[in-house]
């Protein structure tokens, strides 16, 4: 009979045991729903940084960069957050807490913010 093959990445996967194939498959799917937000985010900064919304070069360009900064922040924090979920689901230890999805938040907030102002003021 042959060992198993190791799966990647070895820090998540060596320790503990497989837990219920139910939860594991649910911890990657809301790893996936980050990743899908942040491809939206990426798909936003493109567009604001189009010339068709005439938001002006500096405003386009600021919006823009902030918005990639949250499509990354968002697909950092779904990766830690799987791991941080899939070893605690094999060591039965405590599940991570949602700090991460509270400093984005704040980070979409405050893109709200700006983008509001700037609208005001283009007004």
């Amino acid at each position: 009979m042959s060992e198993a093959p190791r799966r990647l990445p070895h820090r998540v996967y060596d320790d503990g045991v497989d837990p219920d194939v139910r939860f594991s498959l649910a911890n990657e799917r809301t790893y996936l729903a980050w990743v899908r937000t942040g491809m939206a985010l990426i798909a936003g900064a493109v567009a604001v940084h189009s010339p068709v919304l005439e938001l002006g070069r500096v405003t386009g360009t600021l919006l823009s960069l902030w918005l990639l900064v949250l499509a990354a922040t968002c697909v950092a924090q779904g990766w830690w957050r799987w791991h941080r979920t899939e070893r605690a689901l094999r060591t039965t230890g405590h599940l991570p807490g949602f700090g991460g999805g509270l400093a984005f938040g704040i980070g979409v907030a405050s893109l709200i913010v700006g983008v509001t102002v700037t609208v005001l003021l283009s007004l």
